[in-house]
């Protein structure tokens, strides 16, 4: 059943990657890590109009478990990256991307984690939104957290810096 199943979660993946890349202005694109792992992906986010992020180019991983849609991805910024939701190794914190059902710190309702109606498109949406309004109540990177809070300019330098990062490393 296991083996069913993963070619099931496969073929989804690879149907969600062709209809995520017929829109090709919508701030995101993606393709696999290695041709023959339906599994792994490489994601390039732009950073949205009109946010400290704007002129971003930021590469991201998107790791699928072989129970997909049932379980989440994960995700993790492969280009540096200072946001409140995004952990110093780059891992992305957001309530889609946790496991479904109760959260067992009592921070976030059910309905607002993962559910197999998501979809890649979906996730990316919701890290572009993420990008744009950060989320400092129940922060991954606490100094991130604690400079959007408290030191707007120094937080604005560090983002400005990886921005400008993001767009030398293309």
């Amino acid at each position: 059943m296991a083996g069913r199943q993963q070619s099931q979660a496969a073929l989804l993946l690879m149907k969600q990657l062709k209809e995520l890349n017929r829109n090709p202005d919508c701030g995101f694109s993606a393709g696999l890590v290695d041709e023959t792992n339906p599994f792994e992906w490489q994601v390039i986010l732009s950073g949205p109009p009109d946010t400290l992020y704007e002129g971003g180019v930021f590469k991201a991983r998107l790791v699928f478990p072989p129970d997909y849609p049932v379980m989440p991805p994960t995700m993790r910024f492969t280009s540096e990256m200072w946001h409140p939701n995004v952990y110093q190794d780059g891992r992305v914190c957001i309530s889609i991307l946790h496991p479904p059902g109760d959260d067992p710190h009592n921070y976030e309702d059910a309905s607002e984690r993962w559910t197999a109606v998501h979809t890649v498109e979906s996730i990316l949406v919701s890290v572009i939104s993420m990008l744009a309004s950060p989320n400092d109540e129940s922060p991954a990177n606490l100094d991130a957290a604690k400079e959007w809070r408290e030191d707007q300019q120094l937080f604005k330098k560090k983002v400005r810096r990886i921005v400008r990062k993001s767009q030398e490393e293309w």
